[in-house]
């Protein structure tokens, strides 16, 4: 995965359990339609791969993996600990990832209303709310999953 996000210019912060934590500096920069572009076309790819790594992982006698992939857009804090040489990174679009993942369907990229409303006027993407989705807020925060037109 993390070969994958290098590729559409991702940077990995950390792997934590079975999630790595990632995000497109593009984004905040000038020209931000690359970032959110780059974000979308490498969640979509990872989930392209998916069979790719899984033949991979059999060869090498591991056993399949199925996974999940969300993005989001907001401000972030990227941060090292005193006690640690690895950055972390702190804000609500880490958090809310956290919860919409669980709306994506096995092998397959949501991502949540801030992106959306950034990226929804790109031609190239399909984009589906998913509707009865509830991530325990007082408020519904839509999540859409999103794929290739």
């Amino acid at each position: 995965m993390a070969k994958i996000l290098t590729r559409f210019g991702g940077f990995v912060i950390k792997n934590v359990g079975d999630c790595l934590i990632y995000y497109f500096p593009e984004s905040s920069k000038s020209n931000r339609k690359y970032g959110f572009m780059s974000c979308l076309e490498c969640s979509l790819a990872m989930t392209e791969y998916h069979d790719t790594i899984c033949k991979r992982l059999v060869k090498e006698g591991l056993p399949r993996v199925d996974y999940r992939i969300s993005s989001d857009y907001g401000s972030v804090v990227l941060m090292k600990s005193s006690t640690s040489e690895s950055l972390d990174m702190i804000g609500a679009p880490v958090n809310m990832c956290s919860k919409i993942n669980y709306a994506a369907t096995k092998n397959n990229s949501v991502i949540g209303g801030d992106l959306y409303r950034m990226v929804k006027k790109f031609d190239d993407y399909k984009y589906k709310e998913i509707k009865g989705f509830s991530i325990g807020l007082k408020h519904s925060y839509p999540v859409y999953e999103i794929q290739r037109k």
